[in-house]
């Protein structure tokens, strides 16, 4: 059994379901003021559109385009201390349903990690193990602070200035080798953009490549190091079956994402706000702006230490496929409810 020192999730990540207006409104509930916020209009086509503190209220990049990053005053208008609000733009606030995951960070207060050739500025939550950060490209091989402290196994980076392809780099695929986040490409390797090597506890290492590091062209970076009963960042390989790949993460998912690596797939995102109940079958695909799909011949069940693939689906269980995943928890396996978390002893 795993057990955590964050005992309370929620404390750290929320997701949020709330109904749009077309007008302006706050959205609260969320428990925390978060520094990454990423919303979906779930019965409409619009875009995944993704905000943080760093960047700043009104910043948005979208998660299935490539396209540079837009500031829009009616977009999401300010991170508050329990949620966000929200103006009149369509892919936030029309007349529609709306999911948002919320991160949280170390509000608006940035810092400067040391230990990188080039410089970041940084909202740091240490606790979860959750960075994000701003950084100017040099276009040589480089290093940037993360400021965790331990080394991050998931790094997402999108160049803000240009049209250019989210970089993804994960502990399921080789060091020289990266996915895009919005795509649905097998991985893609490549030296140039990880310099084929890990991060360590105080610096990512980037190399030339223009979607990373670029000279002179602005980026944003999030960075994920995993957490003992919080998250999980991993692999599995699919049977293709119905009675699918069990996953053990040591909680029950509040969030799950996966992509196959190994070959042409979306990405798919299941949460336990939309999907009330085993069998979950309520998906987005970050990769493009469809509506949530709620087909059972594609869902998943969220359990208390992991979740089961329960579908043939080819972008979740095709038999002999690899897949990546990240998975952040409702609750864990082993903790109380007092914020302390309750080791288990063998008998």
């Amino acid at each position: 059994m795993a057990y955590s020192t964050i005992a309370k999730p929620g404390d750290h990540f929320n997701t949020k379901l709330y109904s749009g207006n077309g007008s302006t409104q706050s959205i609260t509930g969320v428990g925390f003021q978060p520094d990454w916020v990423w919303i979906k209009c779930r019965n409409n086509g619009k875009h995944h559109s993704i905000y943080d503190s760093v960047r700043g209220a009104t910043k948005y990049i979208y998660s299935n385009l490539n396209y540079a990053e837009v500031t829009d005053s009616n977009s999401l208008t300010s991170f508050d201390s329990d949620g966000f609000s929200v103006g009149t733009f369509g892919d936030v606030n029309g007349s529609f349903n709306y999911v948002s995951w919320n991160w949280k960070a170390n509000g608006t207060s940035t810092t400067n990690p040391s230990g990188g050739t080039i410089t970041t500025t940084a909202s740091v939550n240490t606790t979860a193990g959750f960075s994000v950060f701003t950084y100017t490209g040099n276009g040589s091989a480089a290093h940037i602070a993360h400021g965790l402290g331990v080394a991050p196994t998931v790094v997402i980076i999108k160049d803000r200035s240009n049209s250019a392809q989210w970089f993804v780099k994960h502990p399921g695929i080789a060091s020289n080798e990266y996915l895009y986040l919005d795509g649905n490409n097998a991985k893609v390797s490549g030296a140039n953009a990880w310099s084929a090597t890990n991060p360590d506890a105080t610096k990512i290492y980037i190399g030339t490549d223009g979607g990373v590091n670029g000279n002179s062209v602005n980026y944003v970076c999030y960075a994920f190091a995993e957490k003992q009963g919080y998250s999980k960042f991993g692999s599995y390989t699919g049977n293709g079956n119905a009675d699918g790949t069990f996953v053990y993460t040591g909680f029950r998912p509040a969030w799950v994402m996966f992509k196959r690596s190994d070959s042409t797939s979306n990405w798919i995102l299941f949460d336990q706000k939309r999907g009330l109940h085993n069998l979950n079958d309520d998906y987005l695909h970050p990769n493009n702006d469809a509506t949530e799909g709620t087909s059972s011949s594609s869902g998943v069940d969220l359990l208390s230490n992991g979740f089961k693939q329960r579908n043939t689906y080819a972008d979740a269980n095709t038999s002999s496929g690899t897949y990546v995943y990240m998975a952040f928890a409702e609750n864990p396996f082993v903790a109380n409810d007092s914020g302390t978390a309750v080791p288990v002893v063998a008998i």
